[in-house]
């Protein structure tokens, strides 16, 4: 999906809400354990409830390679139901994949070959090479962890060098020299709030993938404040706050319900910058 197709989705659903899919056997409804594959059956019910008011998806690997082989036949099948059912809906694996050139490689044949994904989460801190054989596929997005959410993102990502120049800034200026705006977004955790002045001195015009509104305490008011451009510019993605809203029977009409309340806040957002 190129850049303008998602300018087009957030204009008309009036949302830049991205659902994740972290999905544990252990928080799912337990009506769901006896289906065939309680995974693709809770994911189902949550896209169909959850499409109207969100314009992509976020499946977490993680969850899904913890149960071996039957996770990413979910995973697969996920991917599949999106593509077949929800085809405007951009799709973004959060794998956090980067490693050296020839690995990087073969991790891209995966996601954008073989599973044909929109996007895909990549850490940037073996340099070029890990990052730049994602950026080959043509349509397809790397998003770059830049700045991130975790309370050990001030380990490493906000340390400064005798200049004063803070880790992530390197990254993002770096990272300027291989890809663009039309290729390229970032993670930047909803909890950094003014940070995201910084980040767009960086990068004024890529979308941000922002996660940590809600369960994380992350403020989407603030977000919008000092990280939306003209053209939106970010994706905003919840996950345990929808997906996980009700363990009862009536859990897909819960989680639509969460989703709509973020929609209509974020068509606020949207409405200032018309």
């Amino acid at each position: 999906m190129d850049k303008q197709h998602l300018i087009k989705q957030i204009k008309d659903k009036k949302s830049f809400l991205c659902v994740g899919l972290d999905t544990d056997l252990n928080k799912i409804p337990q009506h769901l354990l006896s289906e065939e594959d309680p995974l693709f059956a809770f994911n189902k019910a949550i896209i169909d409830a959850t499409a109207p008011y969100c314009v992509a998806y976020k499946p977490n690997l993680a969850f899904y390679e913890a149960y071996g082989v039957k996770g990413l036949v979910a995973f697969e099948k996920t991917i599949g139901y999106l593509k077949k059912n929800y085809p405007d809906h951009f799709i973004i694996a959060d794998a956090k994949r980067g490693d050296i050139g020839n690995t990087s490689a073969m991790y891209a044949k995966t996601f954008f070959g073989e599973y044909d994904v929109d996007a895909l989460t990549v850490a940037p801190y073996m340099g070029e090479d890990s990052v730049t054989p994602f950026l080959t596929y043509e349509g397809k997005w790397v998003i770059l962890l830049a700045l991130t959410s975790n309370k050990g993102s001030h380990d490493f990502q906000l340390t400064a060098d005798a200049n004063g120049e803070r880790l992530f800034e390197k990254v993002l200026a770096k990272s300027q020299e291989w890809g663009n705006d039309d290729n390229m977004m970032y993670v930047v955790g909803a909890t950094q709030g003014e940070m995201f002045k910084d980040i767009r001195k960086y990068a004024p015009n890529h979308f941000l993938l922002v996660p940590g509104v809600g369960a994380q305490g992350g403020s989407l008011q603030e977000v919008c404040k000092y990280g939306m451009t003209k053209d939106c510019g970010l994706l905003v993605n919840s996950s345990r706050g929808i997906i996980y809203a009700s363990k009862e029977a009536n859990f897909a009409e819960v989680a639509a319900t969460k989703a709509k309340e973020l929609q209509q806040e974020m068509a606020v957002e949207l409405a200032r910058i018309e």
